[in-house]
């Protein structure tokens, strides 16, 4: 499970990202650096707050949270692909990992939500901490001349599309115990084939000649995933996250269509990779579907292992049923009895505080990466590899000043031979 997470990491969201023609080398490069310093960030401090002893355990479930607190950061990097520097990268790097982690704790541990694929605390914190910097960014003389794709650019991004679809299975489950992982591997490969074909289809009822669009294939396919994160774990059943796929992929197909113009043209939110649609909205599905499975759970449906699931509807200390349910469950801990809907309250309200740190989190984020004090893309840069990035071509007219080219060496050097060739032929005996 780690390697697969591992793979969705550095190979997945890379090069998901190289979608834009003229930012290939930033997009799986700066996400390459990135994600390596997070992971190591992630480490020290997700620790710092889980200590054993005074030492910071560093095994493979460390390494594999670490992968996770990494998604968030990448996520975040979406939504700004294109329109920061990787200094700016690396200090919103080193400030949104401590509070994602701070949030994840309160959540987890002080509100005893369950999350087992991290769509609340890691997508949907990802995706709206970056929106708020994106906000926060946003420049009115920027230019979106060079956000565009080509089919090369495309056709690496889908690489990136399918390892992350293949592997997403692995994220979900990853962390779950026993019987609760054949569960979420189940779950979400039942969720991911459904939003894959709704996407297709929504895709193409959308375009008035009815063709697929590459944005939606490359990203809408995988919102199934996200939307059934949270109850990845739980008794959905085949129907249930056939279900939520399906509503998944047309959500978020629709808000590629409509949502993502109106919050750059209305609300300044320009969003480059389209995380509000493929995090951020199936995240906001994922805690609803989160809370109302929770509300159906029971110990006849579930049996003893509900207390296992959702540790704080285990009976209070002291009580007789405690004691009863540890000679089922021996090393029991109590729990506050809670019933089915008072854990779904918190649930919501786990996702409601998630939203709002991430938000705050990400405003205060971006007046930092604003500060005069750090470089920042000059308009001709943006989604412009050449400012970072040494590139084939300047190097070709470094070594021939005083010819212009317009594209790669093969394809200048072929019109310049022709050229030479018919003057030859024509010229007088």
């Amino acid at each position: 499970m780690f390697q697969d997470v591992h793979v969705m990491i550095f190979v997945g969201f890379g090069f998901l990202m190289t979608f834009l023609k003229r930012y290939g080398f930033g997009a799986v490069g700066n996400n390459f650096l990135v994600a390596a310093v997070a992971v190591q960030w992630a480490i020290l401090v997700n620790g710092f707050f889980h200590m054993s002893g005074g030492f910071i355990e560093v095994s493979l479930g460390s390494l594999l949270g670490a992968d996770f607190v990494a998604a968030t950061v990448l996520i975040s990097f979406g939504a700004l692909l294109g329109k920061t520097t990787p200094t700016q990268l690396l200090i919103l790097t080193m400030i949104e990992i401590p509070i994602f982690v701070i949030n994840e704790v309160l959540g987890r541990s002080y509100l005893g939500a369950i999350d087992m694929g991290d769509s609340m605390f890691v997508h949907a914190f990802g995706a709206y901490f970056g929106l708020a910097v994106s906000r926060v960014l946003a420049r009115e003389d920027a230019s979106t001349e060079k956000e565009g794709s080509d089919k090369t650019s495309d056709t690496f991004a889908m690489v990136g599309t399918l390892f992350l679809w293949l592997y997403w299975p692995s994220f979900n489950a990853g962390a779950a115990p026993g019987e609760d992982q054949h569960r979420a591997i189940i779950n979400t490969y039942l969720a991911l084939t459904a939003s894959c074909v709704s996407a297709f289809a929504i895709s193409s009822l959308l375009d008035p000649d009815k063709k697929f669009d590459m944005v939606h294939i490359q990203n809408s396919t995988l919102a199934g995933g996200v939307a059934i994160g949270t109850s990845a774990d739980l008794m959905a059943q085949p129907f249930g996250a056939l279900l939520v796929g399906i509503i998944a992929g047309v959500v978020s197909v629709f808000g590629y269509y409509y949502l993502t113009p109106f919050l750059a043209s209305r609300l300044r939110v320009h969003d480059t990779c389209g995380v509000h649609n493929l995090h951020g909205m199936p995240a906001l599905i994922a805690g609803v579907v989160g809370a109302v499975y929770a509300s159906m759970a029971t110990e006849e449906v579930y049996g003893p292992s509900l207390y296992l699931i959702f540790p704080l509807r285990a009976p209070e200390n002291g009580t007789a049923e405690l004691t009863q349910m540890r000679k089922e469950l021996p090393g029991l801990e109590p729990g506050l009895n809670r019933t089915g809907v008072t854990q779904a309250g918190y649930q919501l309200l786990a996702l409601l505080v998630t939203m709002v740190v991430s938000i705050t989190g990400g405003l205060l984020t971006g007046a930092i990466l604003k500060m005069e004090m750090l470089n920042k893309l000059e308009t001709d840069d943006l989604y412009e590899d050449a400012c970072y990035w040494k590139l084939e071509e300047e190097e070709e007219v470094e070594e021939q000043p005083g010819k212009r080219e317009s594209s790669g060496s093969l394809n200048a050097a072929v019109p310049m031979m022709v050229s030479s060739a018919k003057t030859k032929d024509e010229a007088p005996a």
